[in-house]
């Protein structure tokens, strides 16, 4: 086959880059070594930023989102007998929009569907060659039949253990890992609380979320080690109701339908451009979950790279070339911010830590200077 443009991985990053490039009269090819089913299926983010949304109602994205998106005006920030909420809208005239990324997945299939681009689920054996030159990818489809596409650009939006990653020689990479993860929770209940719930607890940190009107997310600061076997249902609603309690609130409680240990971690690798080879999303740079910043950042990417490519397919290669470090300012400004809400709200440490912690807690409540940061950074920067 012959391409403009191969993809590798049809999570949210793939699959919105192919339809602004589509919107372009950009063609391209989207290959993903799992089932359509499974990518579908997958449990991840659910905060979509302002400029998100905006990009997703402006390129023909946004029915569902609008009908059944929950936006929100801001946080609440917690520590024992304390909730303080911070209104982003009030703060900095943005929201945020609760719409979680199994639906977003789900409005790109339809909309890829629709438009009749090519898509290999199942791609086995992913192979990127000459991305310096002129690129090729090969793969074994799901008949067992061997395939080669070759193409003007690879990108790779496959994530952290995929190949297009491996293909970049001798990348520089910036890591930390945290000394703690999230027990995340599906339950089937409806939210006891009317916007996120971000709580510091002795006992570890605790967060409210929500997937819809109808079914709560929940998460919990455990070891990164923790046996899923040793919480039954009954220990992580006692744990819930502690760490996310507060005098005169009441923690709903439900059918538990699925939990999962989620590592936390921060990652960077550069450059983001190699040859004809590009990195999008998880395949670049992962951060922890705490500041709602992945699927956005991914989106950012995309967003950069779409119109990028679209001038260079058109002869002007200034985008193209400064997309790494382009892509790389908004990548690093995230992932501080991510690593601040991180430190700020997981208990790590001694006695001294949690003071400090407890401290930047207040400051951020009460300073009109801090919020205004706090909410510029998770409502999102413009794209």
């Amino acid at each position: 086959m012959r391409t403009q443009v191969v993809i590798v991985g049809a999570g949210p990053a793939g699959l919105l880059l192919s339809h602004l490039l589509g919107l372009e009269g950009i063609d391209s090819v989207l290959l993903e070594r799992q089932t359509a089913e499974y990518v579908q299926a997958r449990i991840r983010a659910g905060i979509l930023e302002a400029g998100t949304v905006e990009l997703l109602r402006d390129v023909g994205l946004g029915a569902r989102l609008d009908v059944e998106g929950m936006e929100h005006r801001g946080i609440h920030l917690q520590w024992p007998d304390n909730r303080h909420h911070v209104d982003f809208t009030d703060l900095i005239g943005r929201s945020v929009t609760v719409y979680g990324q199994t639906e977003v997945t789900k409005d790109l299939m339809a909309a890829r569907e629709k438009a009749g681009r090519p898509a290999y689920y199942s791609a086995a054996d992913v192979t990127l060659h000459d991305v310096t030159g002129k690129p090729s990818v090969t793969f074994v489809d799901d008949s067992g039949t061997a395939r080669r596409i070759d193409a003007d650009v690879v990108v790779g939006c496959d994530g952290f253990h995929g190949p297009s990653r491996a293909s970049v020689p001798d990348p520089q990479v910036w890591e930390r890992a945290y000394p703690f993860a999230w027990l995340g929770v599906l339950a089937d209940v409806a939210p006891s609380t009317d916007e996120l719930i971000y709580a510091w607890h002795p006992d570890g940190f605790a967060m409210h979320s929500m997937r819809s009107p109808r079914v709560s997310r929940f998460y919990l600061q455990v070891a990164p080690d923790e046996d899923l076997a040793q919480w039954s249902d009954d220990r992580i609603w006692t744990a819930l109701s502690e760490r996310l309690g507060v005098p005169g609130w009441t923690l709903e409680t439900g059918p538990i339908t699925e939990k999962s240990v989620l590592p936390m971690r921060s990652f960077v690798t550069t450059p983001m451009r190699y040859g004809n080879l590009y990195l999008a999303g998880d395949a670049a740079h992962i951060v922890p979950p705490t500041g709602a910043k992945g699927l956005n950042l991914a989106v950012a990417d995309v967003s950069l790279l779409a119109r990028a490519l679209t001038a260079s397919f058109h002869g002007d290669d200034r985008l193209v070339d400064a997309y790494s470090e382009t892509a790389l300012r908004r990548v690093w400004r995230c992932t501080h911010f991510s690593w601040w809400m991180t430190s700020m709200l997981h208990r790590h440490g001694d006695g001294f830590d949690a003071q400090l912690q407890l401290a930047q807690l207040h400051r951020t409540v009460t300073s009109a200077a801090a919020m205004t940061e706090l909410a510029e950074n998770y409502a999102g920067l413009p794209l």
